[in-house]
């Protein structure tokens, strides 16, 4: 096996340019965040992405007893504890309706003392549409600026076609028509990825869950909130936790999002555990607050990456106004 790539901060180094249209993007996460709770019809200041919280539970990581020697240092604990929010990627709470099939599956880790140790926001679909921040920054910032009415949709449409020849590679079509054929499958039944790279250590890797034994088909005519309240009333769920680390550039490029890694075998790290008693109450003020900014996990599990670097200030103004707003409106499901 080769050696790794090593991790260089030059993978994350943003130009001026992309830093002045991150600020107006920050610009219009505020005034999102600000109007959300007439956007989404709450009584709550919501998140400007993953809006929608499905259920938020209590697990387990269990590390994997026979993991290479070059990783035992990250996971030098038998187990780690995990809080874990499941969402839509919807910046809007949608209800009463079918929602697309785009879910996150949101990871906090913990030591045995309660210090954190790493957020790792993932999703069910492997790959990221767009390769450039400022084509990134505009879309989403025309988002945003659409669901508070600033923008009209034609402004947004002209953003979305920019986008649209990113998507014709052979990884990203083959893995729209998986998720097209498993678009009415079972929240809990998709692998989940991080899209983008982290650290671990002076390396980088990738994340994949791969649940085991979860049927596709359970609570098919209930809603997705639902069904995994069903599930969890007799159900455990379990997911094994695999990596891929970066040899080379070519094969695992670090800012090219929108094709899969190859040549790079997946290391089975350990298992994701959440015993049927693991859901948390939907309704608590405490829940619906947390945040899972990758940015404010552990030096060697930093996310990697410029689409990535522009999370952390995106997830800072976002969860400041969050605070902000839900204080004044004595938030308090």
């Amino acid at each position: 096996m080769p050696n790794p790539q090593k991790y260089n901060k030059n993978f994350d180094r943003l130009t001026d340019e992309e830093k002045k249209l991150l600020e107006i993007n920050k610009k219009s996460i505020v005034d999102f965040v600000e109007q959300s709770p007439s956007v989404s019809d709450v009584n709550y200041a919501t998140r400007n992405a993953h809006a929608k919280t499905y259920a938020v539970a209590k697990g387990v990581f269990i590390i994997e007893e026979n993991i290479p020697e070059r990783l035992q240092p990250f996971f030098d604990k038998e187990k780690y504890d995990l809080t874990i929010r499941f969402s839509n990627a919807h910046p809007k709470v949608n209800t009463g309706k079918k929602d697309i099939p785009a879910y996150g599956f949101s990871v906090k880790v913990k030591d045995n003392n309660g210090d954190l140790i790493a957020n790792f926001p993932l999703v069910n679909f492997p790959l990221f549409p767009i390769n450039s921040v400022s084509t990134f920054l505009k879309l989403f910032t025309s988002v945003n600026r659409f669901f508070v009415k600033k923008w009209s949709s034609f402004s947004l449409m002209m953003q979305i076609f920019k986008v649209i020849p990113s998507t014709f590679t052979f990884s990203f079509i083959k893995n729209a028509f998986k998720l097209w054929t498993k678009r009415n499958d079972f929240l809990l039944s998709f692998d989940y990825h991080s899209v983008g790279v982290y650290r671990l250590g002076e390396y980088m890797m990738k994340i994949r869950l791969k649940p085991i034994s979860v049927d596709e088909n359970f609570g098919k005519k209930l809603n997705v909130k639902d069904s995994l309240e069903n599930f969890f009333k007799t159900d455990d769920f379990t997911a094994e936790v695999l990596i891929q680390l970066c040899y080379n550039l070519k094969d695992q490029p670090v800012n090219k999002l929108n094709v899969e890694w190859k040549n790079s075998p997946y290391i089975k790290i350990g298992e994701i555990k959440i015993n049927s008693d693991g859901l948390l109450n939907p309704k608590a003020c405490e829940t619906e607050l947390l945040s899972f900014n990758p940015f404010e996990s552990k030096i060697f599990f930093q996310p990697v990456g410029k689409i990535q670097k522009l999370r952390d200030e995106a997830y800072k103004v976002s969860m400041q106004t969050r605070l902000k707003m839900n204080k004044l409106l004595k938030y308090n499901r």
